[in-house]
């Protein structure tokens, strides 16, 4: 028996990086999981997978509604979907400003409005938001994405209060730079890709990058049961980026 034994978890992006890091935990932990990502090839057997795009509001309805009906129940989400983004205030256009804060932060909302009637039911019901270290430190070139993931911040506390009275907890995890999908792309893509991924280990104190196995058990530490005094919480899962300084 574990805390999560027949409760419904829902993890959005939950096909790669911290997402099914978190998904496979919570499996773990006794919980039935859903998936949502914009392609669900090759998830685990343990898991039902949902094809959903989190900016399309019927998709996200819809698949909403499908698990609630599958399992009978919805207790936790893990709003993790997400895209990055590079450069300066002046480096995107209009068009990527929208798309990104479409995905990180209104993706968030759509998912999250869509489950609220079935987390009021629930007797350990949890929202727990993948947010990142960028909303409270100020990283170069990183000037769209922060500001998408401080909007995710500052939501998450606005949501925690709005809720706490209906027994809906809501918290964040704010990783620093993870071992994802997304910084192997970057990485991939520097014009010296060993140097690139020094200077990310270099600038996190501990020297290393933060793995997605190691976030995905703080969105679990904040979506249990046993953590039912736990709302509006901003948790750094960072390598002490937010509140070291070592050079």
């Amino acid at each position: 028996m574990t805390e999560f034994d027949n409760l419904v978890a829902l993890v959005t992006g939950g096909a790669s990086g911290i997402g099914a890091a978190a998904a496979a935990l919570l499996v773990e932990r006794g919980a039935h999981v859903a998936v949502l990502d914009r392609s669900v090839e090759g998830v685990s057997d343990h898991v039902f997978g949902v094809v959903c795009d989190v900016v399309d509001s019927n998709q996200v309805n819809a698949a909403v509604a499908l698990i609630a009906e599958h399992f009978g129940a919805l207790d936790i989400v893990i709003n993790n979907a997400g895209i990055g983004a590079e450069g300066n205030i002046a480096a995107n256009s209009d068009e990527e400003w929208h798309r990104v804060f479409d995905v990180n932060v209104v993706g968030l909302a759509r998912v999250s409005r869509a489950a609220l009637p079935f987390l009021r039911r629930s007797d350990h019901a949890a929202i727990v938001n993948t947010c990142s270290v960028v909303a409270v430190v100020g990283l170069p070139n990183r000037a769209l994405y922060s500001a998408s993931k401080g909007a995710v911040a500052s939501v998450t506390l606005a949501m925690a209060a709005d809720h706490v009275r209906e027994g809906i907890r809501v918290n964040a995890v704010l990783p620093g730079t993870a071992d994802t999908p997304w910084v192997e792309r970057l990485l991939e893509a520097a014009d010296d890709p060993a140097a690139a991924a020094a200077a990310l280990r270099d600038r996190q104190p501990m020297g290393r990058l933060v793995s997605a196995e190691e976030v995905a058990h703080a969105i679990i530490y904040l979506a249990s049961p046993n953590s039912g005094s736990t709302t509006g919480t901003l948790l750094g899962v960072d390598g002490g980026m937010a509140g070291l300084r070592v050079n």
